[in-house]
């Protein structure tokens, strides 16, 4: 710091104040050969890139090119014509195959270039996914874009220090940045991405009820479709399954759908049906599929679980130090106990004494029953705590359309929304949202987006004509 003596105009002293020192950094001549080398393995390297993720794009662009200057224009035009009249033909006789092998992959390519990678820096920025470290910005990396016949998957490698939680809290961005409907933020391996982007909705239409299964099957059921258009398998042995949702939400789809493809085994003798039905407006249209093992008085279905879990008893104390997991046969069946509105039972049970027996036999059967062939399938329209205090006591949970947003973490756990479970938002009106719902597994916290085929009463008619009494066992 200088400052001026009095009177004196002419000099300046420097203070005894610590000055502070600036470092100016070396600056690095970099000869040009190493700079131009720089640049033409960085352009190699960019093009053998290109290449490996867009093999067939390139081939259509380079081989033309190649055969007009080698054999000449004429040439060089007709083969690429014969390619497209095969590709056409293609197209129109086999639709399935040229989709797989080619339709998706140029889709792919399309979307690669014109949508995602053409918007990835402002989408990024305005997110605020980008960061901006002095005058340099850093962004994601955008690592492949591959297409399903209903979505656009895009695998992102996210910056370092950068969390899984920040691209989901900002799906709805991502979504709107890129023109689509939704985007679905799910964990890939160590430090990426995968954005899934819906293109259309293959569950926006009710799905017929599917047909019987030709054999007896256990341990998974068909039930309806996923959002991809695969057939969706439901896990029924060595869990238990809550189904969650507003009134009108398809519960019934989801309990009609596993009965029916659970008859054919229960018509083996390897599965019994147990169904309480106190509403005794779902159930008690096939009631006959049942027979004594139907129950819809509230005392009736106290007794009829206190048997289930009397007997589930008498098969543990046989399988102790013998068995370790169980397996379907005729003498040890799987018992499948459905359990429609199971909040009639609990929460607005008046009889004390009543709803305490009831919710003992539940939890029994929840925490003893896996492991010797005892599910306990359920519907609940109510998700709350005080509903159902055993509600955590399920392993695999479906959230139907609910009402509120907190209800979806309610159902399927802590987080479940931001992962994109979206139950609040499927559609109350009955031909585009029910039975549509987001299953979590115990094994996979990933929310899986199903619809259960609709089971109709002409369905659940034809049923009762072929198999009643079937699920009473012996």
């Amino acid at each position: 710091m200088l400052r001026k003596l009095p009177g004196d105009h002419t000099r300046d002293i420097v203070s005894t104040v610590p000055t502070s020192v600036v470092f100016r950094p070396v600056v690095v001549n970099t000869p040009a050969i190493i700079t131009l080398a720089a640049l033409l393995v960085r352009a190699l390297a960019g093009a053998a890139r290109t290449v490996w993720r867009h093999p067939v794009a390139c081939l259509a662009v380079t081989v033309p090119i190649a055969l007009c200057l080698l054999l000449g224009w004429r040439t060089g035009l007709l083969v690429p014509l014969a390619v497209v009249s095969a590709l056409t033909g293609w197209r129109f006789t086999e639709p399935a195959s040229f989709t797989r092998w080619v339709g998706l992959r140029l889709r792919a390519w399309w979307v690669l270039m014109w949508v995602y990678r053409r918007h990835w820096q402002p989408v990024m920025v305005v997110s605020g996914l980008a960061k901006h470290l002095g005058a340099r910005e850093y962004l994601p990396r955008l690592v492949k874009v591959t297409c399903t016949p209903t979505a656009d998957v895009v695998r992102v490698k996210m910056l370092s220090g950068q969390s899984a939680d920040a691209w989901q809290e900002r799906a709805d961005n991502l979504a709107h940045g890129f023109a689509r409907p939704q985007c679905r933020v799910t964990l890939g391996a160590p430090g990426r991405l995968v954005l899934v982007f819906p293109r259309r909705d293959l569950l926006a239409t009710a799905i017929p009820a599917l047909p019987l299964p030709a054999g007896p099957l256990v341990a998974s059921v068909p039930i309806g479709l996923r959002e991809d258009g695969a057939p969706y398998l439901l896990k029924l042995h060595g869990t238990h399954v809550l189904v969650a949702g507003a009134t009108g939400a398809g519960k019934g789809s989801w309990l009609w759908s596993a009965i029916r493809a659970l008859l054919p085994a229960a018509a083996a003798g390897l599965v019994q049906l147990w169904a309480l039905d106190p509403k005794l407006m779902e159930l008690s249209y096939g009631r006959d599929l049942f027979g004594k093992r139907y129950a819809a008085d509230p005392a009736d279905c106290a007794e009829l679980l206190e048997a289930a879990v009397q007997v589930m008893q008498e098969r543990a104390a046989r399988y102790a130090g013998v068995h370790h997991a169980h397996v379907p046969t005729v003498d040890d069946p799987f018992v499948v106990v459905i359990v429609d509105e199971v909040a009639f039972l609990t929460a607005y049970q008046t009889d004390r004494k009543l709803k305490e027996r009831i919710l003992g036999a539940l939890a029994t059967l929840t925490t003893q029953g896996r492991a010797v062939g005892f599910t306990v399938l359920a519907a609940l329209q109510d998700p709350r705590k005080e509903v159902l205090s055993i509600r955590n006591l399920f392993p695999d949970k479906i959230a139907l359309r609910l009402d509120e947003p907190t209800q979806v973490d309610l159902v399927l756990g802590d987080g479940a929304r931001d992962r994109g479970a979206l139950a609040d938002q499927i559609s109350s009106y009955p031909a585009t949202g029910a039975g549509v719902g987001y299953v979590r597994l115990e094994a996979n916290p990933e929310p899986v987006r199903v619809r259960a085929a609709y089971v109709s009463d002409t369905d659940i008619r034809a049923m009762v004509y072929e198999f009643a009494g079937v699920g009473e066992g012996r």
